[in-house]
């Protein structure tokens, strides 16, 4: 694949004003899936299940098998709409979708079209900065999954290149909600960063809701993003590219910018923008050409003959909007004062990407301070190694056992960023870890003077600086017997144990 040209993020916004869109897909963890009885894959207490087995006749469209519509998954779609500030429609309907796929094997799917579950919303998102962008919502529609592709041969992974392509049907109706933003204008440079945090702040809002997991790496969470530059001055929407399934925030923001710089270089040497679906592509942090971009009257919709309307209650949409959690913008405020947390501080958070994984860990018991580091500091930097989602690495919990070690005196903080790789590398849980690779603090008496002797033996002045008031002098003992124990001394008894010697 060529290399595209690029123009320079900045000249670009100087000739060119970026106006995005996004198309948030949100699996909902209901227990089954949106049509059928068959378990839902996108709940992960299903999720270890073979190929090809959560399937029944309604998933792949078989003659004689009738969708019957999950209440659950309607409740859940009103719990989203409310929260994203939209009206909830007293009466919407689905249609067909007709297109032809392999995952798809009934050939259309059944989605809402010109009668969606919520329409007409808004987002406030939170930036980098603590400045706050309106995302306008135009609609959140409910509609069933399809099936996944795995194309196998080649070394991408994907189609291009590769052997031959197998079919799993166990995601085929998994339900989803869609959310669609109107076009979104006036981020201007800002444009990446608006879209990495609309994506986190839709994350947000649906655990919160405790509607949808929201792991990206699991495809729980998916977007499109839609790109289009315009002249400056001009009023006509330029042509728009869509992005699929860009399955991280960093991505977001990366994919963003990079259609940005791309479209302009395009525009500026008098070409044309292709309405077209683009790959991302993580290795290389670049677009490549999907297939042309269908337009709504290809898809050829038309009411689903085989359900009737949703017409909610309003009573139950009234239940529904009194149970709704606190406000993205207030949870983060009520969360950064019971931290103790500074601005910058809790901004680090945020930024990171990684609130949910903070809160769940001193949830599970980390003192808030630790939790941050950890996250933060050493397992963003393996996530970054890897180019992966720090939360996909470790869980919460394994991170509040981990601290807990290190603040029962168990483990030195070089130790814990031992055990924080054993358990990414899959080795079991941190305790498990510790034991397998012999980490545990040496804090016995006996083995810590036989490491202490050997160390004064080898620079025998130590003792009397010490006695002449150069106490500074134990730096160097402690470090040999450090060194001499791989790390697994306890620090300060060793010092107590030295000073000791030198009073004797």
């Amino acid at each position: 694949m060529a290399q595209a040209d690029l123009m320079d993020f900045d000249k670009a916004l100087e000739l060119y004003e970026p106006v995005l869109g996004f198309e948030v897909h949100v699996e909902l963890s209901t227990k089954t899936k949106m049509f059928s009885d068959a378990p839902n894959p996108a709940n992960s207490e299903n999720e270890s299940a073979g190929p090809n087995t959560q399937i029944t006749p309604v998933d792949l469209g078989l003659p004689g098998s009738l969708p019957v519509v999950n209440e659950t998954a309607v409740e859940y779609s009103i719990s989203l709409g409310l929260a994203l500030g939209c009206s909830i429609a007293s009466s919407s309907r689905f249609a067909r979708k007709n297109y032809f796929y392999p995952d798809l094997a009934k050939d259309y799917q059944i989605s809402q079209y010109d009668e969606p579950i919520a329409f007409e919303g808004s987002v406030e998102v939170e930036l980098e900065d603590g400045s706050v962008f309106t995302v306008p919502i135009e609609r959140a529609h409910m509609e069933e999954d399809a099936g996944k592709l795995t194309h196998v041969g080649g070394s991408t992974g994907r189609i291009q290149g590769a052997e031959y392509s197998l079919v799993d049907y166990n995601r085929a109706g998994v339900p989803l909600v869609e959310i669609v933003t109107k076009p979104i204008i006036g981020a201007e440079g800002r444009a990446p960063e608006v879209g990495k945090a609309y994506v986190s702040t839709i994350r947000d809002i649906v655990r919160a809701l405790g509607i949808s997991e929201a792991r990206m790496e699991r495809g729980n969470l998916r977007c499109d993003a839609n790109v289009s530059l315009r002249p400056r001055g001009q009023e006509k929407l330029g042509t728009r590219t869509e992005t699929k399934n860009v399955n991280s925030m960093r991505s977001v923001e990366r994919a963003v910018r990079y259609e940005i710089q791309r479209q302009a270089a395009i525009l500026a040497a008098g070409g044309t923008i292709t309405q077209e679906t683009r790959h991302w592509h993580e290795d290389t942090g670049t677009t490549s050409p999907g297939r042309p971009k269908s337009d709504a009257d290809d898809y050829r919709y038309f009411p689903e003959p085989d359900l009737l309307p949703i017409e909610p209650d309003p009573k139950l949409i009234e239940s529904l909007r009194a149970t709704l959690p606190e406000a993205p913008a207030v949870r983060r405020r009520r969360l950064r004062d019971a931290w103790g947390f500074t601005d910058l501080e809790f901004q680090d958070v945020q930024n990171s990407g990684l609130l949910v994984e903070v809160e769940e860990t001193v949830a599970a018991g980390a003192a808030p301070a630790q939790a941050r580091k950890w996250w933060t500091g050493e397992i963003a930097r393996l996530a970054n190694a890897r180019n992966a989602e720090p939360a996909s690495l470790i869980t919460p919990l394994a991170v509040s056992e981990i601290v807990a070690l290190v603040e029962s005196g168990e483990l030195t903080d070089r130790l814990a960023r031992q055990v924080v790789e054993g358990v990414i590398a899959g080795e079991g849980t941190p305790a498990e870890v510790v034991a397998a690779r012999g980490l545990k603090v040496v804090s016995d008496d006996g083995a810590l003077i036989a490491a202490i002797d050997e160390a004064l033996a080898q620079q025998p002045d130590v003792l009397e600086k010490i006695r002449d008031g150069k106490v500074q002098a134990a730096g160097a003992v402690i470090g040999a017997v450090m060194k001499a124990m791989k790390g697994q001394a306890d620090a300060a008894r060793v010092r107590e144990l030295v000073l000791e010697r030198a009073q004797a």
